[in-house]
């Protein structure tokens, strides 16, 4: 019996966060010019990493998904209007929408002080890193407003609180099918190191946990993170 196998390259960040941007950028257009993949996908809060990405990307589309309106402070946009501008004006797409792991199930948090089931996805993503669940979520977002089909690879890219350190292929679905998503490449993420500053009694809780260089720790505080 003759086994099929395919071989690709994973790039590790040795430290999360925005200094990888660029990086990222690079490997996602060499991959996605190797696959034929035609839409990248970009987490963007204010814009900043958007405008990286239509300038570095030009001949790939690109679509920014943002954070949804009021998600720090009601009423309030965090992609500034003058990015928008520029994304647009490069040919690239500026999605504003409803965080597909969050909406009601953070309502319920906030509420009621108790996790649903988009907590608990979206915690369990991040086992990978931030920039996996993000990734992961931007594309259900993408799928739901119509700007990605379900049948074609994209590359999603995200990152641990600013910019980019992820990126990874996999074929978009709408979030009602979820669990039908597939992840079929990761291109590259941080190499996280995990700590624990004393022996762990039960779950972890904040104080037994270290993220190494991560922005430390996320867990109450990554409620407010990128998504």
């Amino acid at each position: 019996m003759t086994v099929e196998l395919m071989e690709s390259k994973i790039v590790y960040f040795t430290k999360p966060g925005s200094d990888n941007t660029d990086e990222v950028l690079h490997i996602a257009r060499q991959r996605a010019n190797e696959l034929g993949v035609g839409t990248i996908l970009v987490a963007s809060t204010t814009g900043s990493t958007a405008v990286k990405a239509v300038e570095l990307l030009s001949g790939i589309k690109v679509i920014a998904v943002s954070h949804a309106a009021g998600f720090k402070v009601p009423g309030v946009l965090e992609f500034t209007e003058e990015n928008r501008k520029i994304v647009d004006s490069n040919g690239g797409v500026v999605l504003t929408t409803t965080h597909a792991f969050a909406g009601v199930s953070r309502a319920m948090r906030k509420k009621f002080n108790t996790y649903a089931i988009g907590d608990i996805i979206a915690s369990t993503l991040r086992i990978f890193g931030p920039g996996m669940k993000v990734a992961c979520e931007i594309t259900l977002m993408a799928a739901d407003g119509g700007l990605v089909r379900t049948d074609e690879d994209v590359i999603a890219i995200a990152g641990s609180g600013g910019g980019a350190d992820t990126a990874i292929v996999l074929v978009p679905v709408n979030s009602q099918d979820f669990f039908d998503l597939k992840v079929k490449e990761i291109l590259c993420k941080p190499h996280f190191q995990y700590l624990l500053t004393s022996p762990p009694q039960s779950y972890p809780t904040k104080s037994l946990i270290s993220w190494g260089p991560l922005i430390p720790p996320l867990l109450e505080k990554e409620k407010e993170e990128i998504y």
